[in-house]
């Protein structure tokens, strides 16, 4: 039916330059290669639990050494997992076991709140320990290669976009329904069994329940890419703890401009947090960065943010988006933001796609 609805999700893969920069990818999607959590479940991680937050941080540092090795011998085709014995103690329940201990004084987005959500304090995200998922269903809407995905809305964010498209999801940590690590590992298989080509986390933002996400990885065993969709607003210690998890990045880079970022969206530091980050997912897996083109922008954001992607980030595809509308805040108080209270015309999109053409970076095979 996929191929019905989007006849350039398979179209797309006859491109050499998607391809090769979606190699692990699309390995993992076809089932030629295991997704790097199955790979986390056979490296072992000695620990017992009692120790410190610093020792367990210690020993997650060599597992993933032996992860690397691991995932490069993988890759080779030099190893194959079902000839390696599942340990007592993996990679994966350390890090299960980390987010778990991270949401005792969350740090998982750069916030850092530090309130015991497991006790039931909220930061900035209006959360505590529990996690809700308001819809999940067979996406045909996203980009090309990832179509049908398998998306996951979680609610809530830890941002505040005066002119967020799902507002009713990011705004209301109480929509939909709670969903623990069995529940979530249960709708994780059975969109990939129904045949979506990956698991993407998504909201709302997927940073404020990464410990139900690691959580529900232990009770899965199906072999999905696991895609992150996010702000990625995330601290270092969460990119730490999804390194060796993520499959394919498809992070927003909304701003150039801390300004702007500031102003429209209540982000401190934004270009520096979410610069690192795309960084350090652009070293470990393979990424397709969404940039949203906004009326009056073009300047101060999508321009300068090309330029950097493609000094920066030579072997991302990019989405040039426009699909930006006036909604949430912009929709009812137009006058409080009247740089963004229209769409963008053809002109500017025009211009966004010539800047991207003429920095060379590779934008249409999956805009």
């Amino acid at each position: 039916m996929w191929r019905l609805l989007r006849p350039d999700a398979a179209t797309v893969w006859r491109s050499p330059e998607v391809l090769s920069r979606l190699s692990w990818y699309h390995s993992v999607m076809t089932d030629r290669k295991p997704a790097k959590y199955l790979i986390c479940k056979r490296v072992e991680a000695p620990f017992k639990g009692d120790e410190g937050l610093e020792e367990l941080w210690r020993v997650h540092d060599e597992a993933v050494k032996a992860f690397d090795e691991l995932w490069s011998k993988v890759r080779e085709g030099e190893v194959k997992l079902d000839e390696l014995r599942k340990p007592e103690r993996s990679l994966l329940d350390l890090k299960a076991e980390i987010a778990n201990r991270l949401l005792e004084s969350c740090v998982y987005c750069e916030r850092r709140c530090m309130v015991n959500r497991r006790a039931g304090q909220r930061g900035f995200c209006n959360l505590d320990a529990t996690s809700r998922v308001s819809t999940w269903f067979h996406h045909y809407g996203e980009e090309a290669p990832l179509v049908p995905s398998g998306t996951i809305f979680f609610t809530s964010c830890n941002f505040r976009c005066r002119f967020c498209q799902n507002w009713d999801i990011s705004t209301d940590p109480l929509n939909g329904v709670e969903v623990t690590p069995r529940k979530l590992a249960a709708i994780a298989s059975t969109l990939r069994r129904e045949g979506c080509r990956n698991v993407n986390y998504v909201g709302g933002e997927p940073t404020p329940n990464l410990h139900v996400i690691i959580g529900s990885l232990k009770y899965m065993d199906v072999n999905v890419p696991i895609l992150w969709n996010s702000n990625m607003y995330c601290s270092l210690e969460t990119m730490k703890l999804l390194r060796e998890l993520v499959d394919i990045w498809l992070p927003d880079f909304k701003y150039y401009s801390d300004k702007c970022a500031e102003r429209l969206s209540k982000v401190p530091r934004y270009f520096e947090v979410v610069s690192r980050n795309h960084l350090l997912a652009h070293e470990c897996g393979d990424i397709i960065i969404r940039h949203l083109v906004m009326p009056n922008h073009l300047e101060c954001c999508t321009k300068p943010l090309l330029n950097w992607i493609a000094k920066n980030l030579p072997r991302a595809l990019v989405n040039i988006m426009g699909q930006y509308r006036p909604e949430h805040v912009v929709a009812r108080e137009p006058h409080r933001y009247p740089d963004i209270a229209r769409r963008p015309t053809a002109e500017e999109m025009r211009e966004a796609y010539a800047e991207a053409r003429r920095l060379g970076i590779v934008f249409e095979p999956v805009s």
